[in-house]
């Protein structure tokens, strides 16, 4: 399980490090954070022996981790209504 989440987080790694559109800039940080919760849920199981708290723990951080990408998606559409940029070289400050 560990091994997948280190595959995970490396994949996610790429895709943020190696994209310029802010799509998958934020899809790359998505899988590294799902790399380390589904390391966070192996090690709690080896530790704790099967505990569901740990479990429980993941699927709380999946519901936050969906609110906070949908709010990321929302306000990459707003700047793409804006300023009809969708690269990240494009964006030189937030402001107007």
């Amino acid at each position: 399980m560990l091994t997948v989440a280190a595959a995970l987080f490396g994949l996610g790694l790429w895709g943020a490090l190696g994209q310029q559109s802010i799509v998958m800039l934020l899809m790359g940080i998505e899988l590294m954070v799902n790399g380390i919760m589904l390391a966070g849920a192996g090690l709690w199981a080896y530790a704790a022996g099967g505990d569901p708290k740990g479990q429980l723990l993941v699927v709380i951080a999946m519901a936050v981790m969906a609110v906070e990408m949908a709010v990321g998606l929302a306000v990459v559409v707003a700047v793409y209504r804006v300023r009809q940029v969708d690269m990240t070289e494009g964006l030189d400050s937030l402001a107007r």
